[in-house]
């Protein structure tokens, strides 16, 4: 029972982490749209607006990812929450959690990546 109360409290802190994050970057995907809304209403032409409008729509797809996941970690923490203490770890939340980590390094490795292209964009239009 003891060992698996430090796995449910690991397990609830990895989910209190990614839950925080993906808020921050839903946050800061927000401020994006803005920049982007500043450089269009510029008119600075096709070639600004072409790569523009593709950053709309991947930030429009981010922010989906971002309720999928967070979604996702919210019916997590409700498993959690209402866990059997005396029941043997079986492996199911371990194997849960793999998932929703695997799915967070992706996210990140691509968030980044999106963050990088934009900032570039920035630096040409702003």
């Amino acid at each position: 029972m003891e060992i698996k109360l430090v796995y449910l409290s690991d397990l609830k802190f990895n989910l209190d982490i990614w839950k925080s994050e993906l808020k921050f970057h839903k946050n800061e995907m927000e401020e994006f749209e803005k920049k982007l809304e500043d450089i269009a209403s510029r008119q600075l032409g096709i070639e600004a607006m072409v790569p523009l409008e593709g950053f709309q729509n991947k930030i429009i797809r981010e922010k989906e990812v971002i309720d999928k996941i967070l979604q996702r970690i919210r019916i997590k923490r409700r498993i959690v929450e209402t866990a059997d203490l005396n029941e043997e770890i079986d492996g199911r939340l371990r194997n849960q959690q793999t998932t929703i980590s695997e799915e967070m390094k992706i996210y990140i490795k691509l968030h980044y990546e999106l963050k990088e292209d934009l900032m570039d964009y920035f630096l040409r239009w702003l």
